[in-house]
């Protein structure tokens, strides 16, 4: 899995993204717990969703750019008043709404990103990259609660990352 063609691969998929001052603001969130932080679990779902989409011949450079991008939220959501709504349900469409405003997205990573909470939320991922990074990221909350990204060393390998301050951008 953590072979050097695909974390090369990967990395080709996602390095527009990751010179983006809103990509490295999910740094300074803390996702499901405090050790994994929201940018952290985000590249550890694009990873293993581009990486099960590459093994079944499917649209991996959407699943990785989606699955980069479907926590882009940029709010603490632990903070009621960061926010309007219910999180587990809004924080989707807030995640689209930033993303596309970054960049430009396909109907793939659109579908991705505002449905990755199915079936949290009334509606069915069209495509099966929505699927995967939908189970992805429930894989890799379950892996951050129990503490199994540490064991995996996911920083370790995916050491191409920037290790620059974060940028703040503004509200």
């Amino acid at each position: 899995m953590w072979n050097q063609i695909n974390l090369s691969e990967f990395q080709s998929c996602i390095q527009d993204l990751l010179n983006m001052p809103q990509v490295s603001k999910m740094e300074q969130i803390d996702q499901h717990v405090k050790d994994a932080n929201c940018f952290q679990h985000s590249i550890f779902v694009a990873y293993i969703s581009f990486i099960i989409c590459k093994k079944m011949g499917l649209d991996y450079v959407s699943a990785a750019r989606g699955g980069l991008l479907h926590d882009l939220y940029l709010y603490d959501w632990r903070k009621r008043e960061s926010h309007t709504g219910n999180h587990m349900t809004m924080h989707p469409v807030t995640a689209l709404c930033n993303a596309m405003r970054l960049t430009s997205l396909n109907d793939t990573e659109k579908d991705i990103i505002v449905k990755h909470m199915w079936p949290l939320t009334p509606y069915l991922p069209r495509y099966k990259e929505s699927f995967i990074v939908s189970s992805a990221d429930k894989l890799c909350a379950l892996a951050e609660i129990f503490r199994v990204y540490r064991w995996m060393e996911v920083d370790r390998h995916l050491d191409f990352l920037p290790k620059e301050n974060v940028i703040s951008c503004p509200a």
